[in-house]
């Protein structure tokens, strides 16, 4: 095994063993029972039949496919298998980004590793998962094109035509088909300025043509879905929920007092300073993409994965360049013989590989998983629910409104959960005024004939409820479930 092979495996070994975790979180419960309904009724949900304010509306579905992949995943192989599908589709976005850069391995190794580090925020057992790697792909079919294989992007197209079955991310694809178009509309009017040959503008011009025509194709294929010109604009319609960017950590800016968080500003700082320190050749799409893309990171949390994956071949390519002239006039050191370093890469790789192993074990556990659940999720209160069956409608807390669908339904409704583009502001706003225990919390209970609440201990609507004669009929150190007076303790 040669060396280069070696940092190639270690490095996509140590991202897989990163990436199989436990993955589930608030979102991908009511992702499972979606996708559950639609294994057991066969057909594709358009309406929705799991909340109280909303039951029976018009629902885009836009993860349809992904949700019956979890479900069929979760199905047979339970949370171990959520955890493993989320680090293999992991693993195969890194895969084809190792591909899109160029450089010594080491090079490459470090910069995936970094990459990873940045985007590792953004992995869990949800449809976005689908969307890290086909942001990978098209970046790769893109960066390849540019290169050597213009044939390669009729791919997208195809790919587009599943992303948008499968998430509602497949603008990013289109994101960054408009960053190579503007960073190539750029340079042609720099070499025009520039007075350059008229074959190096046409050559600018005729990429440009063929992107354009590609996401063209690209927009043609999101319309081939279950919900037709309507799947086009819910990214749109998603991100005008005023209430996703006040309160719900995702998709606000991030925290850089939290560790996780700062891997984006080593990871940008790196490539801003490659790119400042490089003698090389620089080109507009590089700037268009790093500063593009840093600045939705910064808008938004979630878009953090996508800049370290746009980062990652820039950083790569102008590292070369700055290795090349620091090592120019350094003489090779004398290399040892190739059986021996054969023979210690193949131990490297077993013991790195024995480490995995022995990583992966605990989230291939079922009981580790089952341990990490009762302390996310109330999942004794959930059995008190089912077991007592106190009536509603009930009121759930946001964060537990997933769980609540995939525990408690079809008996019970949440009241809210993850699918804002569905509830918007009016609804969220309510839910939010009465948890808080705001000015006129009554009314909004009363409006929806609430019977049962489901919160967190110390929730402010939790306290107010106790003060107005409501009962707990379930108390744990997590979650408590309140009903009004005229129900009997059990």
């Amino acid at each position: 095994m040669s060396f280069s092979r070696l940092v190639l495996f270690v490095s996509l070994l140590a991202v897989f063993t990163m990436a199989t975790r436990f993955s589930a979180d608030s979102d991908t419960w009511w992702h499972l029972r979606a996708g559950s309904w639609m294994v057991e009724e066969r057909r594709i949900l358009d309406h929705d039949p799991f909340s109280l304010p909303r039951n029976g509306e018009p629902w885009v579905d836009h993860s349809w496919l992904a949700e019956i992949a979890l479900a069929l995943t979760h199905r047979a192989f339970g949370l171990p298998g959520l955890n493993l599908l989320t680090g293999l589709t992991v693993l195969l976005a890194f895969a084809f980004l190792w591909h899109a850069m160029e450089g010594v391995a080491l090079l490459r190794g470090f910069v995936l590793l970094l990459a990873a580090s940045t985007s590792a925020i953004y992995w869990s057992a949800r449809p976005q998962i689908f969307s890290f790697a086909l942001s990978a792909i098209f970046l790769w079919v893109l960066e390849t094109a540019r290169l050597r294989n213009r044939g390669r992007l009729w791919a997208l197209p195809f790919l587009m035509l599943l992303w948008a079955n499968l998430h509602a991310g497949f603008a990013l694809g289109f994101l960054l088909l408009l960053s190579y178009i503007v960073g190539a509309l750029v340079e042609a009017l720099l070499h025009r300025a520039q007075g350059a040959d008229f074959s190096v503008i046409q050559g600018h011009l005729t990429w440009i043509a063929a992107l354009v025509f590609v996401g063209f194709a690209c927009a043609l294929a999101t319309v081939v879905n279950p919900f037709g010109l309507r799947t086009l604009l819910l990214p749109l319609q998603t991100v005008s929920v005023g209430a996703l960017r006040a309160y719900i950590e995702e998709w606000q800016s991030p925290d850089f007092h939290a560790l996780q968080s700062q891997p984006f500003l080593w990871l940008l700082f790196s490539t801003s300073g490659a790119l400042a320190a490089a003698r090389g050749a620089k080109r507009a799409t590089e700037f268009v993409q790093v500063f593009g893309f840093a600045y939705l990171g910064f808008v938004a949390a979630r878009n953090v994965a996508m800049f370290a994956l746009v980062a990652a071949p820039i950083l790569a390519r102008h590292g070369q360049s700055i290795l090349t002239q620091a090592l120019a006039r350094r003489s090779p050191s004398p290399p040892l013989p190739e059986r021996m370093t054969r023979m210690l890469n193949v131990l490297i790789l077993a013991l790195v590989s024995l480490l995995s192993l022995v990583k992966v074990a605990g989230p291939l556990s079922t009981e580790e998983n089952e341990r990490i659940i009762r302390e996310q999720v109330p999942v004794q209160a959930a059995a008190f629910l089912r077991e007592e069956g106190p009536p509603g409608p009930l009121f759930n807390s946001y964060n537990w409104g997933g769980y609540v669908l995939w525990s408690l339904y079809p008996k019970y409704r949440s009241f809210v959960d993850g699918r804002t583009d569905l509830f918007g502001d009016e609804i969220l706003g309510e839910y939010l005024l009465a948890w808080r225990a705001g000015e006129g919390w009554e009314r909004v209970l009363e409006r929806w004939g609430i019977r049962l609440v489901l919160l967190e201990v110390d929730a402010p609507l939790a306290t107010a409820l106790r003060l107005s004669g409501w009962q707990e009929l379930y108390r744990d150190p997590m979650a408590v479930v309140l009903s009004p007076p005229s129900r009997s303790v059990r």
